[in-house]
């Protein structure tokens, strides 16, 4: 066998762990062509959610990595599809993305209007940065606008009250589809302000309703040994006994007297401290 000699084995190493880290060196760039080439993302990105706000906008195909394409007229489902090939680019999409995002989490809705303002709110930024205002005082200014757009909002607001109003809205954010607006009305007529409401992909043609009653806990079994049904990993009691203590319990022992008590033996307990 060809043995190199050491000093030669050391010098490949060390040549090969260079051209690592210059693989993973990053791009550094200043100045106005690189603000150009972010606000150019963001136009980009702004462009493609615009065309679906209000009631007239229009739908938008995004092309999946998988299945087919979706089609679809929600701002922040379009946000998330864009990805653009220039990196400098990427990040001016990148930022109103989050725009977007954060403003679904926060209010469920009107993230195409988020949008739309971020896109503004970035061009008068980054032209009074270019001709040399302070972004500090601009970050500044921007704020106090959003105190006071949003004092003015809610001194024009009303509160939701009545069923027919919460039809009116439910309709409007599902692009003008009456029946999803009156569904979701009655789900909240039924359930109240406090309720869980839940979406699911149906595996029928028609919208349904399903309503149960009683509370539910952000809790699961704490042993698959105690599931007891054959549709998959569900633990299912009929009338069970529930046992609510304030006490941190330890031992089995602590519910004996508890368990013997019950008229039934056959019937199921559950308990939560």
């Amino acid at each position: 066998m060809l043995r190199l000699p050491r000093v030669v084995r050391q010098t490949l190493t060390l040549q090969k762990s260079h051209q690592l880290s210059r693989f993973y060196a990053k791009d550094v760039r200043f100045g106005a062509d690189v603000r150009a080439l972010m606000l150019q993302g963001v136009d980009i990105l702004a462009d493609a959610v615009a065309v679906t706000m209000g009631p007239k906008g229009r739908n938008v195909i995004l092309e999946q990595s998988w299945g087919s394409p979706k089609i679809t007229k929600d701002g922040v489902t379009v946000a998330k599809g864009v990805e653009l090939k220039d990196k400098f680019q990427n990040i001016g999409a990148k930022l109103v993305q989050n725009v977007a995002n954060n403003t679904n989490e926060e209010a469920g809705d009107g993230t195409t209007t988020a949008t739309v303002l971020a896109r503004a709110i970035a061009k008068e930024g980054f032209e009074k940065i270019s001709k040399g205002a302070n972004p500090i005082e601009i970050r500044r200014g921007v704020m106090m606008a959003v105190d006071a757009v949003k004092e003015k909002l809610k001194n024009m607001s009303k509160p939701v009250t009545t069923p027919e109003e919460i039809a009116q809205v439910a309709t409007i954010s599902a692009n003008g589809d009456l029946a999803i607006g009156k569904l979701i009305a009655d789900a909240m007529k039924k359930v109240g302000r406090d309720g869980v409401i839940t979406v699911k992909d149906g595996k029928t043609l028609y919208d349904e309703l399903e309503v149960i009653e009683g509370m539910k806990f952000d809790r699961g079994y704490i042993s698959p040994y105690f599931i007891n049904s054959s549709k998959g990993a569900k633990v299912e009691f009929q009338d069970a006994l529930v046992l609510f203590s304030e006490k941190k319990n330890q031992q089995c022992a602590d519910y004996h007297s508890c368990f013997g008590t019950r008229e039934q033996p056959k019937e199921a307990t559950s308990h939560y401290s």
